[in-house]
């Protein structure tokens, strides 16, 4: 189905196009933009021919598909009942309303027979959405949040200093001697292809008696948590109603790719929740869900290790205060921190030593990772020497000028100038919609002055790149260096715009302005959609939505006309 939307809006282009153009003069009251989805539809469920309108066409489209996929129902309910007015019209007077279609007199009345209509299916997904939207706050208001809750954390997890990790080819290595997973691994190979299990107990004794043998674990205690383990890594999966088998993959665990490996240490990432204390009292247990967390948050806080002698009291007191059966639960787990420390150990996240209990740097990613599962921001980098230009220049785009020009010098000392120059270079021609990079790249590359040289001249060959090559190279005074061209002129403005529409409409529309006045911006507007530039079209459309000068908008429209047309 996205094939064909794609392909039936592409068709639909430059006829929508034109209505855009034709509807300030002829219906100033509607909204063109709002036909689009109505066009699109009409298009997909009615008719192969987008100029073949006939009655009942209106009603299917508005009354049976419009509720389904309309993004804002308040600006439908409101104007699109209007626009295809317009539309229609616009069909008519041009001549685009295919032979067979009903004549206008008839859609237009068949439109406002269906407008109330239209407008109460608006208004009940209106109606729909707000329900929703408050069942989604009471249903956050309501949640039990537990020990293992972040956000009370969230200021202090904020003003830590900046967390370094390590590079994926360290971690996927730590990740291969994880035990839990070969553990899982073992579990899920043992249990083979097509094993039956019961509806009441998944094993039976005799069946989990023989696979704590074959797994070498002390007892049975954990081979629940194992087995869950295994799903969450998809080592295992049920394939009937009553059978579950082992993937085929599995046994090659560890894999040989670091991806495949840190993606199935990821997949059990949040295994840690069993971690927690199991108690004979499932209300008891309740009181304690959350202590892995709670344990993890308070070892990152304490900056990555933390004696567990002042941990085990610290924790008491929260459960004992996050819940009334806290304390007793406490007390009747014994040493409630033991399963803990035990999961966490065996899935590679943390080293006890004596009385110390160590993030390792396998666990710091993890939490990093369940931080942003939260919303919860952190300072979080790749390590100096692990850097990547990327990473360089995608970090540096959140830093103040200062922080950024320090991890810059710092990852400079780790290579000579003109081996940077050509990683950063390289880097910004990775993703060539990516504007804020490559001026970043650009602007650093720019400050190694000759030794940079090779690199610009290597760059000259990547067509994004280009305009920043040749205007440093020409700025260097270096032999054969091609001039800027009009074309290279327009890439770096069309890369400003991009940047400054990210910024928001005041500083898209100042970036506008700084051109000069409208009559020099429409001259631009005028050649400037000659340019491929990635976001050429959107920022178009956006001057046409922004700008106050009327000449100016209509200048977007007809170069937005232009490029999409290709004429």
């Amino acid at each position: 189905m996205t094939d064909r939307i794609e392909a039936a809006a592409a068709e639909l282009r430059p006829l929508l196009q034109e209505f855009i153009l034709w509807a300030p003069e002829n219906a100033p009251g509607s909204d063109p933009d709002l036909v689009g989805a109505v066009a699109l539809w009409h298009r997909l469920i009615a008719r192969t021919d987008v100029g073949l309108w006939k009655r009942g066409d209106l009603r299917a489209v508005l009354l049976e598909r419009m509720p389904q996929v309309v993004e804002d129902p308040d600006a439908a309910a409101d104007g699109m009942i209007p626009a295809v007015r317009a539309y229609l019209t616009f069909l008519s007077g041009t001549g685009r309303l295919s032979p067979g279609s009903a004549s206008l007199e008839s859609l237009l009345a068949e439109l406002d027979e269906v407008e109330d209509d239209f407008v109460d299916a608006m208004e009940d997904a209106i109606a729909e959405r707000d329900w929703d939207e408050e069942e989604d706050e009471l249903d956050e208001d309501e949640a039990d949040e537990g020990l293992g809750d972040f956000e009370p954390f969230t200021d202090e997890i904020g003003a830590l200093p900046t967390i370094r990790l390590r590079p994926d080819t360290e971690l996927a290595e730590a990740a291969r001697g994880v035990t839990l997973i070969a553990q899982a691994r073992d579990l899920a190979l043992w249990v083979g292809t097509g094993r039956k299990v019961g509806e009441e107990t998944l094993l039976t004794e005799s069946e989990v008696d023989e696979a704590v043998r074959t797994l070498g674990l002390p007892d049975a205690r954990n081979i629940w948590n194992l087995w869950n383990l295994a799903i969450d890594l998809e080592f295992l999966a049920p394939d009937g109603d009553d059978t579950v088998s082992v993937d085929s993959d599995t046994a090659a665990w560890p894999f040989e790719d670091d991806d495949d490996v840190l993606d199935a240490w990821m997949l059990g990432l949040h295994s840690l929740d069993y971690g927690d204390p199991e108690l004979d009292d499932d209300d008891l247990t309740l009181a304690l869900s959350g202590l892995t967390r709670a344990l993890l948050i308070r070892v990152l806080l304490a900056g990555g290790t933390r004696p567990v002698s002042s941990l085990r009291e610290e924790l008491a007191e929260a459960a004992a205060e996050y819940d009334d059966l806290g304390a007793d639960a406490w007390a009747a787990a014994g040493d409630p921190l033991a399963s803990v420390l035990a999961w966490l150990t065996g899935y590679g996240m943390v080293t006890v030593e004596g009385d110390a209990v160590t993030l390792t740097p396998l666990g710091t990613e993890g939490l990093v990772h369940l931080l942003d599962d939260e919303d919860i921001e952190i300072d979080a980098r790749p390590a100096i020497d692990a850097m990547t230009a990327l990473d360089l220049l995608s970090f540096s785009a959140d830093m103040s000028e200062e922080e950024a020009d320090e991890e810059f010098a710092a990852w400079l000392a780790l290579r000579d100038p003109a081996r940077a120059a050509s990683e950063l270079l390289e880097a910004a021609a990775e993703e060539e919609s990516d504007a804020l990079v490559r001026v970043q790249a650009a602007s650093l590359v720019g400050s190694l002055g000759e030794a940079a040289i090779p690199a610009w001249q290597e760059a000259l060959e990547e067509p994004s790149l280009r305009p920043y090559a040749a205007t440093h190279l020409t700025q260097m005074d270096v032999e054969d260096a091609p001039e800027p061209t009009q074309a290279d002129t327009h890439w770096l403005i069309l890369d400003m715009w991009t940047i400054s529409a990210g910024l928001g409409r005041p500083e898209f529309v100042s970036s506008l302005h700084d051109i000069g006045p409208a009559q020099t911006l429409i001259g631009l507007l005028d050649v400037i959609w000659k340019v491929s530039h990635p976001h050429l079209e959107e920022l178009l459309e956006l001057i046409g939505e922004t700008h106050p000068d009327k000449q100016v908008v209509k200048a977007a429209k007809r170069a937005l006309f232009k490029a999409r047309s290709g004429r």
